[in-house]
């Protein structure tokens, strides 16, 4: 089951969440999984405003389930101020993909410059 999480971030400013994979309270092991995440303006935008991969943005914690998501300051201030979609995706070692956190983000707008 996809978990839903909303959240708020400030325009220029950098985004490091860390959450966990859980499957009845315990940390699933991320070992040999790829991550992926993409961020939209609705589900039907044809292109990503954001898109992370473990190359850039995203951190697996192998056996904590851990997946930390990091957006840099200057990404963010380049998105104009407003609510978007995403979701975030695990591909297995042996290509099974689970989309296991979806939602919203809001960008608020920066005052300082």
């Amino acid at each position: 089951m996809t978990a839903t999480y909303d959240f708020e971030a400030g325009q220029g400013e950098t985004f490091d969440r860390t959450v966990t994979w859980e499957i009845n309270d315990v940390p699933v092991n991320l070992t040999g999984y790829t991550a992926r995440m993409q961020i939209r303006k609705t589900h039907r935008s044809t292109s990503p405003l954001v898109s992370l991969t473990q190359a850039s943005g995203l951190t697996l914690g192998g056996s904590a389930g851990t997946i930390q998501i990091v957006i840099s300051a200057t990404a963010t201030a380049a998105l104009t101020a407003g609510r978007y979609v995403y979701d975030l995706e695990l591909v297995s070692a042996g290509g099974v993909v689970t989309r296991v956190l979806k939602g919203s983000i809001e960008f608020t707008p920066e005052v300082t410059r």
